[in-house]
C-alpha cells in the first residue's frame, strides 16, 4: 500500500483512466512500473503529462506513481495530466487557480462518436449512386 502522506487522484481523457499517487520525494516519474521515459517514447506525451507539475513548479518536490490503462499514447497522457492536476490540489487548493487557468482540471469530454447503422461511420454515409 502507499504512504500515509501520499495523495490519491484519479485523472481520465477519452477511454484511458490513470490512478495517480503523489508522494513527497525527489521528483521520480514511474508508470505502470516503468520509468517516463522508458513508457512514453514520444517527448510530447511526457510533456503533456508532467505539464502540472511544471507549471506549479513542483518537479523536484513529488515522486509521481501511475497505473493506466485503457487509450492510446495520447489519451494516457492526458489522462495522466488530469490524475496529476486533481492530486496538486488535494495537496495545496491554491493550486487550483493557475491549474484551472492553463485548462487542466476539467477533463476532457470528447471521445470517439460510435459508428451508426446503415452508415459508414459515425458520420459518413455508403456512396450514394442514382443508377
Amino acid at each position: 500500500m502507499e504512504p500515509k502522506n501520499s495523495y490519491y487522484a484519479t485523472g481520465k481523457r477519452k477511454t484511458a483512466i490513470a490512478r495517480t499517487w503523489l508522494i513527497p520525494g525527489s521528483g521520480r516519474v514511474t508508470i505502470n512500473d516503468r520509468p517516463l521515459e522508458e513508457y512514453f517514447k514520444v517527448e510530447s506525451a511526457r510533456m503533456e503529462s508532467m505539464q502540472p507539475l511544471t507549471l506549479t513548479n513542483t518537479l523536484e518536490s513529488y515522486d509521481v506513481r501511475v497505473r493506466v490503462l485503457g487509450g492510446g499514447i495520447s489519451g494516457q497522457a492526458g489522462a495522466i495530466r488530469h490524475g496529476i492536476t486533481r492530486a496538486l490540489i488535494q495537496v495545496d487548493p491554491d493550486y487550483r487557480a493557475p491549474l484551472k487557468k492553463a485548462g487542466f482540471v476539467k477533463r476532457d469530454p470528447r471521445a470517439k462518436e460510435r459508428k451508426k447503422y446503415g452508415q459508414r461511420g459515425a458520420r459518413a454515409r455508403f456512396q450514394f449512386s442514382k443508377r
